[in-house]
């Protein structure tokens, strides 16, 4: 059976998908349908962040299913007030809305900021500044949102109220905001956008600076969060907390799942009836998004982020090719800027056993799950060196 033909017959062409069709995977392994083995730097797109089939996520699903699959939220469900507790209490904010993707949890927060001035009698504070760049996902909202013209031709008329300043351009930001300014959107590190960390003390000031102006700061840790910078979330590394923060992608432990949380203040103005989801809190998904919350915490996996990321990190930088730019990121989030375009790189690695992506046309993105070893780190590196000399 030709599955990649057959898929092309029947679902739409809206994804660059690479010639594989990927069948089951084991901790960082997955295994393609003629057998092959590749090494798993992608996770999905950090998604599946302990890798393939984790025991502890596994076994969370199944007992979960053998109970319930779905409630509806006009009901409490045990798995979704559980996982919520343990959001609040590693955020340090007030109270969690699930969803069931990283472009529905931006849409929840950019309603959340307009209802909340709205409750306030600022009704003309409903703008919001965000970063060139920068990436909210697909809703008519969030790509408008987003800081790349790419995503946005041919769906005009766009969601009026937003407005882009550079990244870590804190004097650019400043000079922006108004007073229809009602919050500033964005991500502690750019992941689609070409991974970018945000400059230290950059995130202070923008901190400073909502207060100062009386804004909501929200940050987007769809890609970034979930303890793929060392950290549960990755604005702790730059000591600053927002408003509202966005999740998704690896909170359900490879199962669809978003979230945003907010402080108490804020989220006070999302009562009955302002907004809903429903799927959200699903009770399978949020039971694979405790069993991945506990088994980061208890594992120790956070620190096991902080080694690796620096072994692999120093491995890149060893690597002598005259076409690497810059590797930056942070955690197990990086990205290697070339002078060439990487797409002939990244399938060539594939042809070699090692998934790898892009960020951009000159960006090769490295997300390893958060267990990965250095061993494993080695290997990567190594089928990556080879590329590189074959394509020189």
């Amino acid at each position: 059976m030709d599955y990649i033909e057959d898929g092309k017959n029947v679902l739409m062409g809206t994804y660059g998908r690479f010639p594989i069709v990927l069948e089951r995977g084991e901790g960082p392994w997955v295994w393609d349908t003629e057998g092959k083995r590749y090494l798993d730097f992608t996770c999905g797109i950090s998604v599946n962040n302990l890798g393939q089939c984790h025991p502890a996520i596994v076994q969370a699903v199944q007992k979960q299913a053998a109970k319930m699959f779905h409630c509806s939220n006009l009901y409490w469900s045990i798995p979704q007030v559980a996982l919520a507790e343990k959001l609040v209490s590693y955020s340090g904010l007030g109270k969690v809305f699930f969803c069931n993707s990283g472009a529905e949890a931006n849409e929840g927060a950019i309603k959340l900021a307009r209802k909340y001035f709205y409750d306030q009698g600022q009704t003309d504070k409903n703008e919001i500044i965000t970063m060139v760049k920068s990436f909210h996902g697909r809703t008519l909202a969030t790509l408008t949102a987003t800081g790349q013209d790419k995503v946005k031709t041919g769906f005009a008329p766009l969601m009026p109220g937003f407005h882009y300043v550079p990244y870590n351009d804190f004097e650019g930001l400043a000079a922006a905001v108004n007073d229809r300014t009602c919050a500033v959107m964005m991500e502690p590190i750019q992941g689609e956008g070409g991974v970018y960390p945000a400059d230290a003390g950059y995130l202070k000031k923008v901190r400073s600076l909502c207060e100062e102006k009386g804004l909501l700061l929200i940050f987007d840790e769809i890609q970034c969060g979930m303890g793929r910078t060392g950290t549960m979330f990755a604005y702790e590394n730059y000591g600053v907390r927002p408003d509202i923060v966005t999740l998704a992608k690896a909170l359900g432990g490879g199962l669809p799942m978003g979230a945003f949380i907010a402080t108490d203040e804020v989220s006070a103005s999302f009562g009955p009836g302002s907004h809903g989801s429903t799927f959200g809190g699903n009770p399978v998904a949020a039971a694979a998004g405790n069993a991945y919350l506990e088994t980061v915490a208890e594992k120790h996996l956070l620190d096991n982020v902080k080694t690796v990321s620096a072994y692999l990190k120093d491995q890149l930088a060893a690597i002598d090719d005259s076409r690497i730019k810059e590797i930056r990121g942070m955690g197990l989030l990086l990205g290697m800027e070339m002078t060439v375009e990487v797409a002939p790189m990244v399938n060539s690695c594939l042809k070699q056993g090692l998934l790898l992506l892009n960020a951009g046309p000159n960006v090769i993105r490295f997300l390893p799950p958060l267990n990965i070893t250095e061993e494993l780190v080695d290997s990567a590196v190594a089928i990556l060196k080879k590329v590189f000399k074959e394509e020189a």
